[in-house]
């Protein structure tokens, strides 16, 4: 219980005493001034002994009050979590996501695609059951990575002082340290920066490579550029544990290694601990003695060596469990944009057709002025079409209404006579004669059906929800998209095809049957 606590009971208890003897004091005084009378003697002694009682019940009920709301509390508090449970909770958390990612997979039609991101949660998977620590050395390729590697292996494992350029893959290689149950592998990847489609591609592999690490080994020569500061800062952005490694320390003094040091840690400051930046010389040039004798001083790693050891050690597990549930949840967001990029092309194939059959609708029973309201049934269909595709199971009533909210939002924003003006002038300039007005409607409302129906896709695609300018700027946006030339110019060119050809003909056909009845 705590201090206070004690305290107030304390002080409480000597009140309560003092208020008992003060009151006994009064009363027995009371007490033989009614001597005269035993009964009224009797009741005031009575009432002396339940006043008394319950001073000491009250006194009772509030320290039992107290202890089991100190019980309660405890029982009601969470539980802490272990640094040790956590890895255990991203596993957990990474195995649902890839489960869901599964899930996903399968909605994907194009079959490549479905076996390559198949292929890929199943690699997750056997990572998240291995466990592995992936470290990749990632750098430009003159930067010494793979002396690096090198040296930290203890034996050559890879072309030192060779071209730019000889990692054409990632080569990965296995050591253990002492202490650390899990296997190590470091990745020597190609380098960034090179010149040439080649080269690009070379960059491109090391930076998927760099992505999958538990632990990345940034090497730099000097002070660092921005064509590499850009994408080590991209990389810890994205959640990359990352140690900046200062190579080849034996071409400059001690005092531009401290000079170039403070550099690099001020650069990195905010993304990198001024203790993950640390100097090496991976591979030592050779010197010439008074002798003649040439001498190969040993690497100089161990800076290095001791800075991976010490964050392997204290923060292995939990770099597993976070690279694991990292690359998870960016295979599920990759499985989503397919996902995505699938239901807008099928739904844009739904609005492609509703707004020329709008048009037949609107070319053979023209009305006064274009209404989208004339075309509600048309585009309920549509609306419940699209909204299939995203998975809402929506009736045609419940298209309609939302079919009929949209036609007058449509109206409202004078977009009916935008539309009209537009397409009137990009007609006459196609067409060369001013076409029947039917024909101008018949377009109008298929443009029209067109942002409807764009505006439906985004509404769906944002579960059933117009975002926070609601209703009106989706529409304006779809508007705005849909207004510019190089768009206008390929709409008029279908609605030529679909809508005035077919209503020049028809007006053909009348002419010479009329010129027939009068001959």
């Amino acid at each position: 219980m705590p201090l206070l606590r004690i305290v107030t009971l304390i002080v409480g208890l000597i009140a309560i005493l003092g208020l008992s003897l003060w009151l006994i004091d009064s009363l027995s005084r009371l007490y033989w001034q009614l001597s005269y009378s035993p009964l009224l003697g009797n009741l005031l002694l009575l009432l002396l002994v339940l006043l008394i009682f319950a001073l000491i019940a009250a006194f009772v009920y509030y320290f039992l009050k107290i202890q089991s709301g100190e019980k309660k509390k405890r029982r009601t508090t969470r539980r802490v979590i272990t640094p040790e449970e956590i890895p255990a909770q991203k596993a957990d958390a990474a195995s649902s996501t890839l489960q869901a990612v599964k899930q996903q997979v399968a909605q994907i039609q194009d079959e490549v695609t479905r076996q390559a991101l198949l292929t890929r949660s199943r690699e997750i998977e056997t990572n998240l059951t291995r466990g592995e620590i992936q470290v990749v050395v990632f750098g430009t390729g003159s930067a010494g990575k793979t002396s690096l590697v090198n040296a930290v292996m203890g034996r050559m494992v890879g072309n030192v002082d060779a071209p730019m350029g000889t990692t054409q893959v990632g080569e990965t290689y296995c050591l253990r340290l002492k202490g650390l149950e899990r296997k190590i592998l470091i990745t020597d990847t190609p380098g960034i920066l090179e010149a040439g489609v080649a080269g690009t591609e070379r960059e491109q592999l090391a930076r998927e490579l760099a992505t999958e690490a538990n632990l990345l080994l940034f090497v730099v020569d000097n002070d660092i550029r921005r064509s590499e500061y850009e994408p080590l800062r991209a990389l810890a952005e994205i959640g990359k544990r990352s140690l900046l490694v200062l190579n080849k320390t034996d071409l400059y003094t001690e005092a531009d290694i401290e000079a170039i040091l403070a550099r690099l840690r001020q650069r990195v400051k905010g993304f990198i601990a001024p203790s993950d930046v640390v100097a090496i010389a991976a591979n030592p040039q050779t010197a010439e003695l008074e002798t003649g004798e040439t001498y190969e001083p040993e690497p100089d790693i161990l800076p290095l060596l001791r800075r991976m050891a010490a964050i392997l050690r204290a923060e292995g597990e939990d770099l597993v469990a976070d690279n694991i549930l990292l690359q998870s949840m960016r295979l599920g967001e990759e499985a989503r944009k397919l996902i995505d990029a699938q239901r807008r092309r099928q739904a844009d194939k739904i609005v492609d057709r509703f707004q020329w059959i709008g048009a037949g609708v609107v070319s053979v029973t023209p009305l006064p002025v274009v209404d989208l309201l004339a075309t509600a049934a048309v585009n309920a269909q549509m609306v419940v079409e699209i909204g299939r595709i995203y998975g809402s199971e929506l009736n045609m009533e419940r298209g309609r209404e939302l079919a009929v909210s949209l036609a007058k939002t449509i109206a409202g924003l004078g977009i009916v006579k935008g539309a009209l003006e537009l397409l009137s002038t990009a007609l006459q300039l196609n067409v060369g004669t001013f076409i029947i007005g039917r024909a101008i409607q018949g377009v109008t409302a298929a443009y029209l059906t067109r942002i409807a129906g764009k505006s439906f896709i985004e509404y769906f695609r944002n579960d059933q929800d117009w975002g926070d300018g609601g209703m009106t700027e989706v529409v304006q946006r779809q508007f705005q998209l849909n207004r510019r030339d190089e768009f206008v110019q390929a709409f008029i060119k279908q609605a030529i095809a679909r809508v005035v050809k077919p209503l020049q003909n028809i007006s053909e056909v009348l002419e010479e049957e009329n010129l027939e009845d009068r001959g």
